[in-house]
């Protein structure tokens, strides 16, 4: 089991050497390019429904790379089915950076599980090889800007326990080949959500829903 635990480290290390090139955006050129993006995730990034994102505060890499993604089509979402056809790179960088400056406005979390969830987020579980979320996350959620893993403090327990069920059952994979071939993040996280319990992403969701 150790060995498995290892083997993430191994996973995380490639990651970082092959992140792709980037480039910061302009954050008040973003902000005019967001109009058709506040319908679900709200002016600010702090969306009113959970079954929309927060993208408040989100770490501009990560949330660059994602939009890269939805528009190329390696990362399906039908709500953003050809919305992003029309934005260059740089458009995408600035709505990225302009989200990145806002602030969180916290979900918050429920007191069911609550400790069961602070384990796993924080000890993961040696017994069915799911690691720690801490170590590419960080103890506060604040995730791992220059490394482009996400912020997930504050998100709401919803989103993050839909994601973590996607990734169990591979619906994050691109499904263009070689881009998930390449995709050293959902790789890692297709293998951590894989040994994760229903009840465990419940509670670790609701635990991270609390964290700041």
């Amino acid at each position: 089991m150790k060995k498995m635990i290892l083997g993430f480290a191994a996973m995380l290390g490639l990651t970082l050497a092959t992140s792709f090139a980037f480039a910061g955006g302009d954050a008040a050129a973003g902000q005019g390019k967001t109009a058709m993006c506040a319908g679900c995730h709200g002016a600010d990034g702090n969306s009113a429904a959970p079954n929309f994102p927060k993208l408040a505060g989100q770490n501009e890499k990560y949330l660059t790379k994602q939009l890269q993604d939805i528009k190329a089509g390696d990362r399906q979402v039908l709500e953003m089915t050809g919305m992003l056809n029309a934005f260059s790179d740089e458009d995408l960088s600035d709505i990225a950076a302009y989200y990145a400056s806002k602030t969180i406005q916290m979900a918050g979390a429920k007191e069911e599980n609550l400790d069961r969830g602070e384990r796993v987020y924080r000890g993961g579980n040696i017994e069915t090889g799911v690691p720690a979320c801490t170590g590419c996350h960080s103890p506060a959620g604040q995730g791992n800007a220059p490394a482009g893993y996400p912020a997930l403090g504050g998100q709401y327990a919803q989103y993050i326990a839909k994601q973590l069920r996607a990734f169990r059952t591979g619906a994050h994979d691109a499904k263009n080949p070689a881009a998930r071939n390449n995709d050293g993040d959902t790789r890692v996280m297709r293998g951590v959500a894989a040994h994760m319990s229903d009840v465990e992403i419940e509670a670790v969701s609701n635990f991270i829903a609390g964290l700041k």
